[in-house]
């Protein structure tokens, strides 16, 4: 990829009201330009032949979306080889008319310039590795009565860093400052969440919930020694690699040591399954909860606790991780003997802990009260569509 000097599709693109559209202002395609063809196949065709490339909980096809307007030009170039050039028949977004523009492929490296470029910027951030710690979380009020919380990520460490401290400090303050003004609503903003570390999800949620709870109610793997050992891929020396697998084994098999049909079940005793309790502080009030395709994995594990309280209204798109569970913690990889592709996935099945809902399903994710998605309008001028419907949601009541 470093050394291909041509071949990837040079333009970022977003999913807007069932459409696939230019999302950059390039001089050669008007912004918001609907893809029509590529190379004389339909989009319709191409799309769901990506969507293997980039993998979800259950049967999630929001989630699926969001990876290709991440990663769209690398995912075609891998299905359909290098590209010389483009041959792109949309619909012109003024005129309304079908036009066709021949472009020339590019390297990955002009890709990810462009993609940074992007016109639409709203939840898309969640994608930049660079996010400085104080993007990472923050609170306003907007007067007397509502606040808004967002928290774009849970990877701010443990117990033992002081990111996680600082973090912990950051909510005890805000928390017990909406209690003394007395506020009656609070919008809860996880749409750019795609995980992180415990116990920043739980930790949040104690300030949002009057029950007790769990991480989770109970976790699973589906082996008793890792299979196939000689693909796994781990960066020890090979004469030493039968002992570090051996302890990996082991270390397994203390964690889920209950084998039930097959399954080896996580000790009762674990951390994951101590009973939590509210903090004193725990807002009561009401919680509009705002979700996207993006959150996932520890992100989807508080959006789900926090969505299944009675005191909560959730507004957005639905998740990429599940409502009732997902697969996450610990990860395996493995390298494939002749392409040498690394695969990576997490091997633990969790049971989350929330209630069941007539409209949360398994093997979806989290399906918000409210499905709002971004207008084609509010797309170019770059408008929160789901905020903007939430502050008024909160007017009407």
């Amino acid at each position: 990829m470093k050394n291909e000097i041509y071949g990837y599709f040079p333009y970022p693109i977003k999913w807007i009201d069932d459409k696939w559209l230019i999302n950059i202002d390039s001089e050669q395609i008007p912004l918001g330009a609907e893809i029509i063809e590529l190379n004389d196949t339909k989009t319709e065709k191409i799309i769901p032949e990506l969507y293997k490339y980039y993998s979800t909980d259950g049967n999630n096809l929001t989630g699926k979306r969001i990876g290709l307007m991440t990663s769209f030009s690398k995912y075609y170039r891998l299905h359909f080889g290098l590209t010389q050039n483009f041959k792109i028949n949309y619909v012109n977004p003024i005129s309304k008319q079908l036009e066709t523009k021949n472009v020339e492929g590019v390297d990955y490296k002009t890709y990810i310039e462009n993609f940074r470029k992007m016109h639409s910027m709203s939840v898309d951030q969640y994608y930049y590795a660079d996010l400085k710690e104080n993007q990472k979380y923050k609170y306003k009020q907007l007067d007397s009565i509502t606040g808004i919380l967002t928290i774009q990520t849970f990877d701010m460490g443990n117990e033992t860093t002081k990111e996680h401290l600082k973090y912990n400090q950051f909510l005890d303050s805000i928390f017990a400052d909406i209690k003394t003004e007395g506020l009656k609503n609070l919008i809860v903003d996880v749409r750019n969440n795609g995980g992180g570390t415990d116990p920043n999800d739980l930790i949040t949620y104690s300030y949002l919930t009057n029950r007790k709870f769990q991480e989770n109610i109970q976790a699973w793997i589906s082996f008793n020694k890792i299979p196939m050992l000689k693909y796994i891929d781990h960066k020890v020396p090979s004469f030493i690699r039968p002992l570090f697998i051996g302890k990996f084994n082991k270390e397994f098999q203390q964690i889920f040591p209950q084998e039930k049909n097959g399954k080896f079940y996580q000790d009762e005793n674990s951390d994951d399954h101590k009973i939590r309790t509210p903090n004193q502080n725990a807002f009561t009030g009401n919680v509009y909860l705002l979700t996207s395709p993006k959150i996932a994995s520890a992100g989807s594990l508080f959006a789900a606790m926090l969505a299944g309280n009675e005191n909560t209204t959730t507004i957005g798109e639905e998740t990429m991780g599940g409502y009732y569970g997902h697969n996450g913690h610990t990860s395996l990889e493995y390298k494939l003997p002749k392409s040498k592709i690394i695969i990576q996935f997490s091997v633990v099945n969790l049971e989350q802990d929330v209630p069941k809902k007539e409209n949360q399903k398994y093997n979806r994710g989290i399906i918000p009260d409210y499905n709002i998605t971004q207008t084609f309008s509010d797309f170019l001028n770059n408008t929160d569509t789901q905020m903007n419907f939430t502050l008024k949601l909160i007017k009407k009541k």
